[in-house]
């Protein structure tokens, strides 16, 4: 298969490295071609801190799904998250210099534009430009100005703005591995692609995507992204709090968080006791399953109140604002026994727990659609759609070059009025193809960074 076929998504997590190789079906379905798992070492919280050791990572799950899909990966897509990532909102406008002509997407790529010029804090740079909502000579709430006339256009932007180093970090890593940095994406933004229904966009849903190290959230409403948020606080801080609070090593309080964990402690009776073996023929150690429960519980509390308070700062309370759809609980950490009742209970909204086979092909490997799996399904989206619209630009301009190479041979004898319509219709053509997104720019000006790094 022709690497134009297929796409790859890799996301970088604190716990694990997954790569997934995928296409889309005829039924614009997502099919699964290969997956690859590593152990992730070398990030912390959703940040790269050793670059040697995580390169290793990357190389091993990308190996893993080249063996499984005997297919050859080139170019990823890669998710951004930790606790440097902060979103804005800001709103901009433009004048159009002829208000006659209807707005086309030139003019909305002039307003994103403008906005990546905004000034950050030093060392900050915007990831994302989101329009939100867009006004038309005044008239408001337009949710596609594209073919309208007018001549002041203005919009409402969701602006996601990381840290320079982190993402030169993680653009460093994927280069060292020998892979080729397709474009970087907000991890909760993917998260969302992967396991949400345009319904529940449309209702007004928060997505929780509990992972190692972080836990994301996106805030949707009427179909656009309202707020993104990461907090630093993950499944790891769990199993510490086992680690520390029962005096045993960290691969016994992960086993027994997955195997024993419950993030509800009233269920658990006062004689249920698990015995963990003894380092090095010391005596075992004995845990009450209430005591366990106890500990999660506490941990898991302060998780969902810190998710409870973007909820709250985005302004769900405000009734125009309410989420309707409630909250989706996606990431390894969301299959934590008992944490849907515990989230309803904090919250007092509509809890589900989401699995990333909104999008994905009947037949796919049940695996798959596991909540561990939401970034990278949703990477893998959104290599799939990058690739789709890299495809439709270069035939575009294939298209172009042949016509105006047909105009230049239209015969002499041949009325003036064509060769004009045809003239006129070359140079417009000519914009389009260089119509970069102002995301793979970016993403240009990163590799460039990167290569003269050397």
């Amino acid at each position: 298969m022709e690497p134009g076929k297929y796409s790859v998504g890799l996301d970088i997590g604190t716990t694990k490295i997954v790569a997934i190789i995928g296409k889309e079906n005829e039924y614009g379905k997502i099919e699964v071609l290969g997956i690859g798992k590593s152990k992730s070492l070398g990030v912390h919280r959703g940040v790269v801190n050793n670059i040697t050791q995580t390169i290793k990572s990357i190389q091993q799950a990308v190996e893993e799904a080249e063996a499984a899909s005997g297919l050859k990966i080139s170019s990823v897509v890669v998710g951004i998250a930790g606790q440097h990532i902060r979103s804005l909102q800001h709103s901009d406008y433009i004048t159009r210099p002829d208000s006659e002509q209807v707005i086309n997407e030139d003019d909305v790529d002039i307003l994103v534009n403008q906005v990546y010029k905004l000034i950050m804090l030093p060392g900050e740079e915007i990831i994302h430009v989101l329009p939100q909502e867009y006004k038309v000579d005044g008239q408001a709430e337009i949710k596609e100005p594209i073919g309208m006339y007018g001549g002041r256009l203005e919009a409402n932007f969701h602006v996601v703005v990381g840290q320079v180093s982190s993402i030169k970090n993680v653009g460093r890593c994927i280069k060292s591995a020998g892979l080729d940095l397709g474009s970087i994406t907000l991890e909760p933004l993917a998260s969302a692609n992967a396991v949400l229904s345009q319904e529940e966009k449309e209702a007004g849903i928060a997505l929780i995507d509990i992972g190692g190290g972080t836990t994301d959230v996106a805030i949707f409403k009427d179909g656009i992204i309202r707020h993104t948020a990461v907090i630093p606080f993950g499944g790891n801080v769990i199993t510490e709090d086992i680690r520390e609070g029962c005096s045993i090593i960290e691969k016994q309080a992960e086993l027994l968080k997955i195997k024993f964990g419950s993030a509800w402690p009233g269920e658990n009776k006062d004689n249920e006791i698990v015995s963990i073996p003894g380092l090095r023929g010391r005596e075992p150690k004995e845990i009450t399953l209430k005591n366990l429960s106890k500990i999660i519980h506490a941990r898991v509390v302060e998780i969902i109140e810190q998710v409870y308070m973007e909820i709250k700062n985005y302004g769900h309370e405000d009734q125009k604002k309410k989420l309707i759809g409630g909250i989706v609980l996606t990431g390894g950490g969301s299959q934590l026994k008992h944490l849907k009742q515990l989230v309803e209970y904090i919250t007092g909204m509509d809890t589900r727990i989401g699995y990333p086979n909104e999008h994905l092909a009947g037949d796919s490997d049940q695996d798959i659609a596991s909540p561990l799996y939401a970034t990278g399904v949703g990477l893998l989206m959104n290599a799939i759609e990058t690739n789709a619209k890299n495809k439709a630009v270069a035939l575009e301009a294939k298209e172009e070059a042949e016509e105006i190479a047909a105009v230049e041979n239209v015969s002499a004898g041949e009325s003036d009025y064509r060769q004009e319509e045809a003239s006129e219709a070359a140079p417009k053509k000519e914009v389009k193809v260089e119509r970069k997104s102002i995301f793979e720019k970016w993403s240009d000006k990163l590799k460039d960074f990167l290569d003269n790094a050397e």
